[in-house]
């Protein structure tokens, strides 16, 4: 049984920064790919993709809107995901998840993935 437990968010001012992390048991981080999602209150729409990190040697993919304020690592020894956010704007406010995919590769769509934490959230005030 998988059990992914995120952590981190909370309420910060627009430039702030934040660290979620996921914690996973059953299943080693680095063995898988590990991907992060969110989605924003009152959006009916899947969860839209923030990037990614690849197991072994760690290669991420970050999508369009996060790309160079966000980054994706990996703490083998702590079983740990993170997901450091930083130039933190009011549309990054979401229920932020982190999920594991049962395959080697990145996967940027809510569908590659098998199991899910119950999201942590992140408020962004301006």
């Amino acid at each position: 049984q998988v059990q992914l437990v995120e952590s981190g968010g909370g309420l910060v001012q627009a430039g702030g920064s934040l660290r979620l992390s996921c914690v996973a048991s059953g299943r080693t981080v680095s063995d898988y790919a590990m991907g992060w999602f969110r989605q924003a209150p009152g959006n009916g729409k899947e969860r839209e993709f923030v990037g990614a990190i690849s197991r072994g040697s760690g290669a991420t993919d970050y999508a369009e809107s996060v790309r160079g304020r966000f980054t994706i690592s990996r703490d083998d020894g702590k079983n740990t995901v993170y997901l450091q956010m930083n130039s933190l704007q009011p549309g990054d406010t979401a229920l932020y998840y982190c999920a594991v995919r049962s395959d080697l590769s990145i996967g940027v769509s809510y569908y590659d993935y098998d199991y899910w934490g119950q999201g942590t959230q992140v408020t962004v005030s301006s």
